[in-house]
């Protein structure tokens, strides 16, 4: 297929190219590089320099890329960010999100892929988490994903664009080229690893006195690349709705950091912290839906492997990117 790629020099978006051009795919990345990076664009990806500002600029890129299918990365996603500048998280998120729904519908796009996020939920009535679970963001980063959401169905409903939504946790690890820099880094494992290789004085832990076994709060992460391959198995026709993505265990902060010790081999100071508002105790994705419906395998479950090839990543790029 020809997959057109928003934010596809950005974490999650460069894996995703990668292993979309392993299965033989043709994929174009669009990314106006303001959080992504041109050296994690792979090499055999066509990149066009984006100017979502400008209009016209993302109807013309699928134009001219006239792809099969859209796998949708590109959004500004920090969330304490969203709290002070909404406008910029609406504008963004949902505004240009909709330009490009526009242009795959003027082009005759089959398939719409969306990066959303289980933020779309806000505190969880239960957990583990299923897609039923009623939605109510509690900060502006997630309501402009739910937005967005509400939009695709309306979007099936009247220009028939098939789409399906992956709500997914915490992305991480690495693949052999690609992995995690942020220019502003708010993820607990490369904050950890940046520790272990001496680039920060310590982690600080938001909160101690959770109602969890060790007191600091619980998240599901889940590899990288088996994100990927779910993105992949989301392009085939008739697969549609919405997914949520993670390995349905739960990891808590002390034991995250205590993985990182014990896999890196190095002391990584702590500093404790009182909670951070709205961080909910337990948040752990039932992923069966996926499992069952699109025959989804993650091939990293566990925590170990999934900081093993974040570490190697870091080790061998310890500045990043260099652009």
């Amino acid at each position: 297929m020809k997959v057109f790629v928003t934010g596809g020099a950005g974490y999650i978006g460069s894996v995703c190219t990668e292993e979309l051009l392993n299965a033989g795919h043709e994929v174009t990345v669009y990314d106006n590089l303001s959080e992504g990076h041109r050296s994690a664009v792979d090499r055999r990806a066509r990149f066009v320099l984006a100017k979502p500002e400008v209009d016209g600029d993302i109807a013309q890129a699928v134009q001219s890329s006239r792809p099969d299918a859209i796998m949708h990365f590109a959004a500004y996603a920090l969330v304490g960010e969203s709290m002070s500048q909404p406008g910029k998280y609406f504008h963004n998120n949902f505004g240009n999100a909709l330009k490009l729904a526009d242009a795959a519908v003027a082009c005759g796009v089959k398939k719409f892929v969306f990066s959303s996020t289980c933020a779309t939920y806000g505190p969880p009535d239960r957990v583990p988490m299923t897609e039923d679970l009623p939605q109510r963001p509690i900060n502006p980063y997630g309501e402009s994903k739910l937005m967005f959401e509400k939009a695709l169905i309306w979007y099936r409903q009247i220009h028939k664009l098939e789409f399906i939504a992956f709500r997914y946790f915490n992305a991480a690890g690495a693949s052999e080229q690609f992995g995690e820099h942020h220019r502003i880094e708010t993820h607990l494992i490369p904050n950890v690893l940046f520790t272990a290789l001496g680039k920060r004085p310590h982690v600080e832990i938001f909160g101690t006195d959770y109602p969890t076994p060790d007191g600091t709060c619980i998240r599901d992460y889940i590899h990288i690349k088996d994100l990927a391959q779910a993105h992949i198995l989301g392009l085939a026709p008739g697969k549609e709705g919405f997914f949520n993505l993670g390995n349905g265990d739960g990891y808590s902060v002390r034991q995250v950091i205590e993985t990182c010790q014990r896999l890196t081999g190095k002391k990584i100071p702590t500093v404790e912290k009182p909670r951070r508002a709205g961080d909910p105790p337990r948040l752990v994705a039932a992923a069966r839906k996926a499992i069952d419906e699109l025959g989804w395998r993650p091939q990293y479950p566990k925590i170990e492997d999934i900081v093993r090839t974040a570490w190697d990543w870091h080790v061998k790029h310890p500045e990043g990117y260099p652009d």
